[in-house]
């Protein structure tokens, strides 16, 4: 899978956007990107949110390893029901917009970033994170990583300890 992601700046800010088509109306779509269980399924962590109402406090929850949990915040910054969400986690914007098209919807994706060196090592995570969404077979993160670099998209982060596989 090739990187789909595009490095930009928005308002001097750095950031990245995705663009998925799914054979879904927008309707459905939106359950994806706010039902905890169907986010469960493709979003890197479990979500939290008591409502979906600008300004709630948002948990994200990592399972770790060795049965570790992790937990990060965030907070609910925009909410147009079936055309756009927006979250702050941890600095970093995450905005989804959904479009109706003949065949289903245009999810765009956009996420400012806290941090400019961040850029190669999220957009290869959210590539992965997206391709589950849209049902496609899973994705190798350090190829797609390795690629954005090449491409010259900010890096330097440190990258989170990988489970190990079991091949």
């Amino acid at each position: 899978m090739s990187p789909t992601g595009t490095y930009l700046e928005i308002d001097g800010r750095p950031a990245l956007r995705f663009e998925r088509r799914l054979p879904h109306p927008p309707s459905r779509v939106w359950t994806m990107i706010t039902d905890p269980d169907e986010l469960a399924t493709w979003f890197p962590a479990r979500v939290h949110v008591e409502a979906w109402e600008v300004g709630r406090a948002i948990r994200f929850v990592f399972d770790g390893e060795d049965g570790e949990a992790g937990e990060t915040d965030g907070r609910v910054l925009a909410v147009e029901p079936i055309r756009r969400l927006a979250l702050d986690w941890e600095g970093d914007e995450l905005v989804f917009e959904l479009a109706g098209t003949d065949d289903g919807t245009l999810l765009t994706f956009t996420t400012l970033l806290a941090e400019r060196d961040t850029a190669a090592r999220n957009a290869a995570g959210w590539d992965v994170c997206l391709d589950a969404l849209t049902g496609q077979p899973g994705t190798d993160w350090q190829p797609l990583h390795d690629r954005y670099v090449a491409e010259g998209v900010p890096s330097g982060a440190p990258i989170p300890a990988q489970p190990a596989s079991d091949g």
